[in-house]
């Protein structure tokens, strides 16, 4: 995703947050606090940041003369009691601002963080670790973005940049190859078609009929070392289902390409991030 679609999601998100939290009538208590104040956005917690957009467009949207100064950046560490960030400007904002703001801090930068612990699994190894489609509805790009600050890759973002053949599919068209068959039918050209497998015959009539990236899911590690032998390199190889943070060692040794974990959105925790007053 681009910088500008990224800041517009961003903004999209806190819209619809604020809408929530404010519902048109606004803050009935911080409304009451007259002037200016400075309030700083403390970890509780280590962790990799993510969310100053959506932290900054809250602010922005809450009133333009709040001012945000982050003094760590997304992608970057930091450790329990460090300042991530200070805002300044009217209290009755800062206090409208204050828990959507964190709210998205505290949700993204978990999935960073989780990430993050993912990806130190694969040291050594070639393999990458890639989110899935498992997102919550109308925050997938802050969280696709989350787990790229941890170091992971996005994967597809949708439907539409990426062909893949599921069970689902293969069920439907009675087999791999007939799936493969009515999917590249009406792709173009420059699309790759990606084939999920949960068994070794799967995968021999996916590489049969050409797939050019083929997704071991549910294999235990020993499939999954016969079938990256299998493909001996005649396409990529990616394993998905059910991996687990003390799997992740084992999979990336094996050989295989992409490692996509639903749990770095579905299972990452909220870090504990809080806003104090005064400098």
């Amino acid at each position: 995703m681009s910088a500008r679609g990224y800041a517009e999601a961003a903004r999209a998100a806190a819209l619809a947050a604020l809408a929530e939290d404010l519902a048109g009538y606004g803050d009935i208590t911080g409304s009451a606090f007259p002037g200016d104040g400075l309030a700083r956005v403390v970890a509780r917690e280590a962790g990799v940041l993510s969310g100053t957009a959506a932290f900054a467009a809250t602010a922005a949207l809450v009133d333009p003369a709040l001012l945000v100064e982050f003094r760590v950046a997304d992608g970057g560490r930091f450790a329990g009691g460090d300042v991530i960030a200070t805002v300044r400007g009217p209290l009755a904002a800062i206090f409208a601002a204050e828990r959507t703001g964190l709210n998205f801090l505290a949700r993204l930068s978990g999935v960073a963080t989780l990430t993050a612990q993912y990806v130190a699994e694969t040291a050594g190894t070639t393999a990458r670790i890639a989110a899935t489609r498992k997102t919550t509805p109308g925050l997938r790009a802050l969280e696709k973005q989350a787990v790229v600050h941890g170091g992971g890759t996005p994967h597809r973002f949708g439907l539409f940049d990426g062909a893949m053949i599921k069970d689902n599919h293969v069920a439907a068209a009675g087999g791999v190859r007939a799936a493969l068959a009515l999917v590249r039918s009406g792709a173009a050209h420059v699309h790759a078609v990606e084939v999920e497998v949960d068994t070794l015959d799967q995968l021999d009539e996916a590489l049969g009929a050409g797939a050019s990236i083929v997704l071991l899911d549910n294999m235990d590690t020993p499939a999954v070392r016969a079938a990256v032998a299998r493909v001996a390199g005649r396409a990529l190889v990616e394993v998905s289902g059910g991996v687990r943070l003390d799997r992740v060692r084992e999979l990336a040794e094996a050989g295989v390409d992409v490692i996509s974990v639903g749990a770095l959105t579905t299972r990452a925790p909220w870090l504990d991030l809080g806003l104090d007053m005064g400098a």
